[in-house]
C-alpha cells in the first residue's frame, strides 16, 4: 500500500469514528434552521466543535457574524473546505445544507491525518448567506480564499455528479409609485401601482421565448394594494434573472428592466428598482479535481453520471471558483425526480440517505484533500486548468 493509500485508510477512520458526531450535527441543523446571515446556533455548533478538535478557529470571519474559519496545519498548499447552513424561509433546510456542513466538518477531520503527515494546511470555511445574500461573495470582499490553492464543497441533490451547471443570477427589487383614489367614485383620479406590477410581468411573460436558452426569470409580487376598493398606490416585487452564461446575464438584465420601463410608461406608475445584493457568476468547474473526486466518490461505491444537461441554480460557490481552482459536486440524498427546494427533499435532507450522504462527501472530499498533497503535480495541473479559465 503506499502512501497515499495509507493516508486514505486513515482519513476514513477518523471520520468512521466520528460518524455519531457528525450526524448529530446535521441533525442538529437541519432541526433547528435558520435564516442566511442569522444562523447564530448553526455556526456556534459548527465552531465550537472544530474548536474542540483542534482546530484553530476564528468567529465572525472576514466581518460576517455567523462566518467562520477553522484552521488545522500551518504550511502549503492551502486546502479550502466550505460549510454552508442558512436554511429557507417556510421550508427549513431543503436545500440540504445541514449535509453540506456536516461533510465540510467531517473531510476536516479526515484531513488533519494528511496534514499531519504531508504538511500543508486545510479550512474549514464556513459561510453563511448561501440563498441569496452572497455570503461567499461578501467574505470574498474582506479577503477570504485568497490564500486559498483548492476548495471544495458538495451539495446535495438527486444524482451524484463531480461537479455542476451553476447559472450567474442578479436579485431584482421593484417598487411602483402610484396614486390612490377611491376605486369605484374616482378612479379616473388613481394611478394603479399594481396595474404596472401586472403589465410588467407579463411582459417578462413576453420575452421569455426570445431570451438564450438556459436563462430565467421568476419572482413574485410583495405588495399589490391594501384594500380592494382603493386604486393602489404602491406595489412592490422580487425578481431573480439567472443565465448560464456571464455576459449574457447584463443583456439579460437590461432587457427585464425594459419590460418594468414598460409598465410604468403604460400606467404613469414611477418605477424604482435597484439590484439588492451581491451578483453571483456561474460555476467555473476544476476538471482536474472534479477526476480526483469522482474518482474517491466511485471507491465509496456511487455511480457518478456526467452533470451535462443537468441544471442546478446558482451558487456564490460560483464566485469562488473564478478566485481559485474549486469543484461543487452533488451527492445523491433523494430519488431523481425529486427537486431540491421541496418540502419532500427537506425531509430526506434529515433522513438516513442524508447521513449517507454526509459520510461519502467527507470521506470523498477527504480522499481528495489527500490526492492534492500527496502528489504535488495534481494540484499544479488543477492549477494550469484554472489559469486557462482566466480572460486575459
Amino acid at each position: 500500500m503506499d502512501r497515499a493509500e495509507e493516508l486514505k485508510r486513515q482519513v476514513q477512520q477518523e471520520i468512521d469514528a466520528h460518524r455519531g458526531e457528525l450526524v448529530e450535527l446535521s441533525l442538529g441543523i437541519h432541526g433547528n434552521p435558520e435564516l442566511s446571515l442569522e444562523e447564530e446556533r448553526s455556526a456556534r455548533r459548527l465552531a465550537d466543535y472544530l474548536g474542540g478538535k483542534g482546530f484553530a478557529v476564528t468567529r465572525g470571519a472576514y466581518q460576517l457574524p455567523t462566518a467562520f474559519e477553522a484552521v488545522y496545519g500551518g504550511g502549503n498548499p492551502h486546502i479550502g473546505v466550505i460549510a454552508e447552513y442558512d436554511a429557507l424561509p417556510g421550508i427549513g433546510h431543503a436545500c440540504g445544507h445541514n449535509i453540506i456542513a456536516a461533510a465540510a466538518v467531517g473531510a476536516g477531520l479526515g484531513a488533519k491525518a494528511a496534514v499531519d503527515a504531508l504538511g500543508g494546511t486545510v479550512h474549514v470555511i464556513g459561510t453563511p448567506g448561501e440563498e441569496g445574500r452572497g455570503g461567499k461573495i461578501r467574505m470574498a470582499d474582506k479577503g477570504a480564499f485568497s490564500n486559498l490553492d483548492a476548495a471544495m464543497m458538495v451539495h446535495p441533490g438527486s444524482h451524484n455528479t463531480s461537479g455542476c451547471n451553476a447559472m450567474a443570477v442578479a436579485i431584482l427589487e421593484v417598487e411602483f409609485h402610484g396614486r390612490a383614489s377611491h376605486a369605484a367614485g374616482a378612479p379616473e383620479q388613481g394611478v394603479n401601482a399594481l396595474e404596472a406590477m401586472i403589465l410588467s410581468y407579463n411582459a417578462i411573460n413576453s420575452l421569455r421565448q426570445h431570451v438564450v436558452d438556459g436563462s430565467r426569470v421568476h419572482g413574485i409580487i410583495t405588495d399589490g394594494g391594501q384594500a380592494a376598493n382603493v386604486v393602489p398606490a404602491h406595489s412592490a416585487g422580487t425578481f431573480y434573472i439567472r443565465a448560464s452564461e456571464d455576459p449574457y446575464l447584463e443583456t439579460f438584465k437590461e432587457r427585464v428592466i425594459d419590460c418594468f420601463r414598460s409598465g410604468a410608461l403604460a400606467t404613469g406608475a414611477r418605477l424604482e428598482h435597484r439590484w439588492s445584493e451581491p451578483q453571483y457568476r456561474t460555476m467555473n468547474n476544476n476538471a482536474v479535481i472534479e477526476d480526483l473526486y469522482a474518482r474517491n466518490l466511485k471507491e465509496r461505491g456511487r455511480v457518478v453520471e456526467s452533470y451535462e444537461g443537468k441544471t442546478f441554480g446558482s451558487t456564490d460557490m460560483g464566485n469562488v471558483s473564478f478566485m481559485v481552482p474549486g469543484i461543487h459536486p452533488i451527492i445523491a440524498v433523494s430519488p431523481p425526480g425529486v427537486p431540491i427546494h421541496t418540502e419532500e427533499f427537506q425531509s430526506y435532507a434529515g433522513s438516513e440517505a442524508g447521513h449517507r450522504a454526509v459520510l461519502d462527501g467527507a470521506v470523498a472530499m477527504g480522499w481528495t484533500v489527500v490526492d492534492l498533497l500527496a502528489e504535488p503535480s495534481n494540484l499544479s495541473k488543477a492549477k494550469e486548468a484554472f489559469a486557462a479559465t482566466q480572460t486575459p
